[in-house]
């Protein structure tokens, strides 16, 4: 791609796919299929909303956020309040790598949704994207490694600001949506709002 001024931009310095995370109606029965029938484990949980579970030794290669209860539209499909799927993620070597990312994302045209931040479970650094439909794409660093015969013992996290973001948001490059500040603040999320 070129930027707005018709320069070549090297494009960001992917290295690997991630995670992923979906947005589930019942925590617990995706949980039970993900551990009892996939055969992941779970690194951590962030109140009843989250749940981060791993298949190798990365923090977590699948995370299940809970779509609340009184979601209108959560029986339909693909949005934020409904099941299906909330962003994927892609590696990247280094912050300095994701600050890069940000100026190619600016000079490309290219809406950055949230970030630069480093979440609470797992400790990486994440910066998400929209793609040219809207889907969130994210690129992240520094993930915390579980070995695989570690006796890792999981934690929940409180829902809030410091689970989202160990900085609140001093690292932010944009602000994020109302929706997800109002998600992260502890109370229960509105009918229709954005995770």
């Amino acid at each position: 791609m070129t930027s707005t001024d018709q320069q070549p931009v090297a494009p960001i310095r992917t290295r690997k796919l991630g995670h992923l995370v979906l947005m589930v109606r019942d925590l617990e029965a995706s949980t039970r299929f993900y551990t009892e029938v996939m055969g992941l484990r779970v690194s951590d949980r962030i109140g009843d909303q989250m749940v981060f579970l791993r298949a190798g030794e990365d923090h977590h290669d699948l995370a299940l956020s809970r779509i609340p209860d009184n979601s209108p539209d959560r029986d339909e499909l693909p949005r934020y309040t409904r099941p299906g799927l909330e962003h994927f993620s892609y590696y990247v070597e280094s912050v300095e790598e994701m600050r890069r990312a940000v100026d190619v994302a600016r000079r490309l045209g290219v809406t950055i949704e949230r970030g630069i931040g480093q979440h609470g479970p797992g400790a990486n650094w994440f910066l998400v994207f929209k793609d040219p439909d809207g889907n969130n794409v994210e690129i992240y660093t520094d993930m915390d490694q579980i070995p695989v015969d570690a006796d890792h013992q999981p934690q929940t996290w409180e829902r809030n600001l410091e689970s989202f973001d160990r900085h609140r948001l001093a690292h932010f490059v944009v602000q994020p949506p109302a929706a997800v500040l109002t998600a992260k603040d502890g109370k229960k999320e509105e009918a229709g709002k954005k995770d």
